[in-house]
């Protein structure tokens, strides 16, 4: 996991650079000290790590992830920046039992709730971080395995969170905003917000397309 955001903060660092360049090149469109609504959509790159550390090999999957956002000015360079989420997580996992290959697919999804703190350095870039408060909703597994398929779904009430934090970067040109963000649970769950095994922790990286209204 170390390794993994590593990757993906000198990525951001980055995108920062060159978006500096840019920014340094075009100020025409600064609109840090305005209140502006938006909405969003893309794609979650999602896994589980266990919460101990031990051994826990699973591959990464893809889910929706959408919403709605409020940028909040409290100044020129600072701001606060709240965030609605429809937001699909899990992952896969493949394997052999008894020499039989199977399949697996966990699938969550969540209404996510991130309060983030916003920095602006300069017109073209938004660096925010904060906790997340995400709202269990639905939970899908899928078992293939010697020609069988299993399913099981399950339905959960709004009580069922779980304290993450999100860090990332918006990239805002004109109305649109291209972003960009990394978030991990805080608490142990096992999907269900409970502290019983399996024990494992999300963790996930989301990029997505927004427009500013």
């Amino acid at each position: 996991k170390l390794i993994i955001m590593k990757k993906y903060f000198l990525i951001i660092a980055t995108i920062i650079f060159i978006a500096n360049i840019i920014s340094g090149q075009d100020n025409s469109s600064d609109l840090r000290n305005s209140l502006r609504f938006g909405l969003k959509a893309g794609a979650n790159f999602s896994n589980v790590y266990d919460s101990k550390d031990q051994e826990f090999n699973a591959d990464f999957k893809v889910g929706f992830a959408a919403g709605a956002f409020l940028a909040i000015p409290i100044g020129k360079y600072i701001g606060f920046q709240p965030e609605i989420l429809f937001s699909q997580k899990g992952y896969k996992e493949s394997g052999t039992f008894l020499t039989i290959p199977y399949k697996f697919t966990h699938t969550t999804n969540y209404i996510d709730v991130p309060l983030l703190f916003a920095l602006k350095p300069n017109a073209l870039i938004t660096l925010l971080a904060g906790p997340d408060y995400s709202f269990l909703v639905k939970q899908k597994d899928v078992f293939t395995g010697g020609g069988f398929t299993s399913t099981q779904e399950k339905e959960f009430e709004n009580d069922k969170s779980v304290l993450c934090f999100v860090a990332g970067i918006d990239i805002t040109m004109d109305q649109f905003v291209l972003g960009a963000r990394a978030g991990w649970d805080l608490q142990n769950n096992n999907g269900d917000g409970t502290s019983t095994n399996p024990r494992y922790k999300n963790v996930w990286y989301q990029a997505t397309l927004g427009f500013r209204f």
